[in-house]
């Protein structure tokens, strides 16, 4: 019994004596972590205040690197300039076409009525700036000896066809409207110009061509006008038909090497293979310009009936295959270079 009591007095006085060193460096310890806890988030702070520094000076010299491409790009030597030749005239005139084509080695025909409400409103002038616009080029590169047409098509030839797929150009067309009727009219007369007459023709089956400055016949400038202006995004219909937009830079690349290597009477698609929907095209342009724009969807007029359709989006394999490239230019890449340059 006394040896307990002992034991037990001894047991105290040890606790006693130590007890206050044990909670002394427990509280140290603790000390020292909440201390590293401090350090560790003030760390964490600087880290994410440097990362941020870091994203912001990376996006800056992004959108800097960016301009002085675009910059350079819009600046043309002047030895070059002085050899371009402007004129403001209408390809049903022969004489302007004629005298305009003189000592050229190609014709790229890009003229045409655009506009899917001007197109409507005026059937008969599109068709007519189609066909005899484009007869007059035929004749004058017959006159001159030029040796090749590239004439720019439309993917609106393909209507309604292949819906299931991305279109190629091998399949049946259905041309809806007055302005692709006209088109495929002229496809097929091109490559009866090449079967008797010897001249190279390609036409090019441009698939919703964007780009800087284009004007608001167009969806895309339509888009950003609206939203930058804070007026309603109106979009036709309930937004889900899809488009496959090719920017601009990505489209003259794919002609300047089709004339440069391809020969015959051929016909090409100049697509970016990658379809969206108008209402996404909506928000992201929204989104990009920071635009408290309400999207309106509002029914579409019914002259516009026979240009919409629910789904377009085309191959560009032949192309890639005749010259080693096709378009690759992403939307929101296209969209962002717009938006630095508006």
């Amino acid at each position: 019994f006394w040896l307990i009591i002992v034991f037990s007095i001894l047991y105290i006085s040890i606790a006693k004596f130590y007890l206050p060193k044990i909670k002394k460096n427990l509280d140290d310890r603790e000390n020292k972590i909440k201390e590293d806890l401090d350090e560790a988030n003030n760390l964490k702070s600087l880290s994410e205040k440097k990362l941020n520094d870091y994203e912001d000076v990376l996006e800056n010299s992004k959108k800097e690197v960016t301009k002085i491409l675009l910059e350079s790009k819009n600046k043309l030597d002047k030895d070059i300039f002085r050899n371009i030749q402007f004129l403001e005239e209408d390809v049903r005139n022969q004489d302007a076409v004629f005298s305009a084509a003189k000592n050229c080695d190609a014709i790229f025909h890009l003229a045409a009525v655009l506009g899917v409400d001007i197109v409507a409103d005026n059937p008969v002038e599109t068709m007519e700036v189609e066909t005899i616009g484009t007869r007059n080029i035929a004749k004058a590169a017959l006159r001159h000896d030029i040796p090749k047409i590239l004439y720019a098509s439309t993917s609106g030839i393909y209507g309604h066809s292949a819906m299931e797929q991305a279109v190629v150009e091998e399949v049946m067309v259905d041309p809806r409207t007055s302005y692709a009727m006209a088109k495929r009219y002229n496809e097929i007369y091109l490559a009866a110009l090449n079967e008797e007459k010897g001249i190279n023709t390609i036409s090019l089956r441009f698939f919703n061509v964007y780009g800087p400055k284009q004007d608001n016949r167009m969806v895309i400038p339509r888009f950003i006008e609206q939203a930058k202006e804070g007026r309603p995004i109106t979009v036709f219909g309930d937004g889900k038909q899809t488009r496959d937009f090719t920017f601009i830079d990505d489209t003259i690349e794919s002609v300047i090497r089709l004339y440069d290597k391809v020969e015959g009477a051929e016909i090409f698609n100049i697509a970016n293979e990658n379809e969206g929907g108008i209402d996404e095209l909506a928000k992201t342009i929204k989104e990009l310009s920071g635009s408290s724009s309400e999207i309106k969807y509002i029914e579409a007029p019914k002259k516009r009936y026979d240009f919409e359709v629910g789904r377009r989006v085309g191959s560009s394999k032949k192309l890639e295959a005749a010259v080693g490239y096709k378009p690759h230019t992403k939307l929101i890449d296209g969209l962002k270079t717009i938006m630095d340059l508006t």
